[in-house]
């Protein structure tokens, strides 16, 4: 009796290991009999197992999951499995990492899956977006990043959020077939180190970089932040990793603020395996120096990484058109797609002021004034040059000087602002002096 009571044990403990699934709704399959609860969704009205609304498409189930997402409800309404025997108690492994759910939604917006424990450690959620409407779509989420972490450990109840967003109306949406998967090979990581910017370091405010000396930064992963920071080398250069990434701050607060209203553009090199969206934006904290206070401004931008390869970005300020300043940038913020499950390597995080692809060089006698200008701006020397050009910051060719025995130029026309007069000499040599137009 007691050999047998002791096996019984043996068996029950490895079949709590392991999470019940696939997970449906079919009459007697795991989920639908779960214990389902709905949260931060008004008065929480309760999941439903219901008929099909497609069942020709590639779900053909009969009965399927129904959430109301409630217009009024919190962006990360959802619904929980009860902690314990429903998916039982399991550890997130390279064999069953890889989550897929299928959803049939009227919006578009993103679809969020988390664990938790039952000490109410949680994997936080990762959400990727449905690309179809009123059509069954599978979705996946890739949860090797958490494996080994200790979230990753006793997780016994699993939680959607079938429309995770700001709901301008009320939506209806469906989910089935919660399966989980292998997680197959890893993603690859860059080999070679990021390529090295070569601006004079004059023109350069380095935050990162092995090139140039940087100036402090608070933290590269405020409190904030959801994602991982690891800081590698890379054949002996220095790289920022980021994984599991949702969104991540770096902060140049209190007396490390930082000024770059004398540069024009931010540069950094990125390396992805499996971002589909990069996203970054530059934060202002105005003349109170302080988050919130009423002064602020700051802008994003999205860009598209090119998969597998160091990709260099370099983007003149004019782009963030809605940072109304620049000196008193205190946050840089990176974030993308995959939410929540991102990897990516950055490097030679910085700000200059050079154009694109004009090389200066430095010649102390040439003299431009006055300066600031407001008609006529003066060349000192100018029969050297073989030509004499004018360009905005953001390297648009605004004025071209063709008569090179003239030492002066009509800049009256300008606009107020900074500009760069790029004068090349008979040699070939590329002389790059600033002026401002009053």
């Amino acid at each position: 009796m007691r050999k047998l009571l002791f096996s019984f044990i043996i068996l029950n403990s490895l079949i709590s290991l392991a999470q019940n699934g696939p997970i449906s709704f079919e009459p007697g399959e795991f989920g639908s009999t779960w214990s389902w609860t709905v949260f931060e969704n008004i008065d929480n009205p309760p999941l439903e197992i219901v008929g099909n609304p497609d069942p020709s498409g590639i779900n053909t189930s009969s009965r399927v999951a129904k959430f109301t997402a409630l217009q009024g409800g919190m962006p990360y309404a959802g619904v929980e499995s009860a902690h314990g025997m429903d998916l039982g108690t399991f550890t997130l492994s390279p064999a069953n990492c890889i989550v897929k759910i299928m959803v049939y939604k009227p919006v578009i917006s993103n679809v969020g899956i988390k664990f938790a424990t039952a000490s109410g450690a949680s994997t936080g959620e990762l959400l990727v977006a449905n690309t179809l409407i009123n059509q069954w779509e599978e979705l996946t989420f890739n949860f090797t990043p958490i494996i080994g972490l200790p979230s990753s450990n006793g997780i016994d109840q699993l939680i959607v959020f079938p429309d995770f967003q700001n709901r301008t109306s009320t939506n209806i949406c469906y989910f089935d077939n919660v399966s989980f998967g292998t997680a197959g090979p890893p993603l690859p990581a860059p080999m070679t180190p990021a390529p090295d910017p070569n601006f004079a370091a004059n023109d350069v405010i380095s935050m990162f970089s092995n090139v140039y000396t940087n100036v402090p930064v608070n933290t590269w992963q405020t409190a904030w932040s959801q994602g991982t920071l690891t800081d590698i080398q890379i054949q002996g250069n220095d790289t920022k990793k980021y994984s599991l990434l949702n969104f991540v701050g770096v902060e140049t607060t209190g007396s490390n603020i930082l000024n770059v209203s004398s540069m024009t553009h931010l540069y950094l090199n990125v390396w992805t395996a499996n971002m589909t969206e990069l996203r970054i934006k530059l934060v202002d904290f105005g003349n109170d120096l302080s988050y919130a206070g009423g002064d602020d401004t700051e802008h994003e931008l999205a860009f598209t990484p090119t998969l597998e390869n160091w990709m260099t970005l370099d983007i003149p300020f004019t782009e963030f058109v809605n940072l109304a300043a620049n000196n008193h940038i205190a946050q840089l913020i990176f974030s993308g797609n995959p939410v929540g499950n991102g990897i990516v390597y950055i490097d030679n995080v910085l700000f200059h002021n050079v154009l694109v692809g004009i090389e200066t060089i430095q010649k102390d006698e040439i003299m431009l004034y006055p300066n600031p200008v407001q008609n006529e701006l003066t060349i000192s020397d100018s029969e050297e040059f073989a030509s004499i050009q004018i360009y905005s910051l953001t390297g648009e060719n605004i004025l071209i000087q063709t008569d090179m025995t003239a030492d002066k130029m009509d800049v009256s026309q300008l606009e107020s602002g900074m500009y760069v007069c790029v004068m090349e000499t008979i040699s070939g040599e590329i002389i790059k002096e600033k002026f401002i137009k009053d």
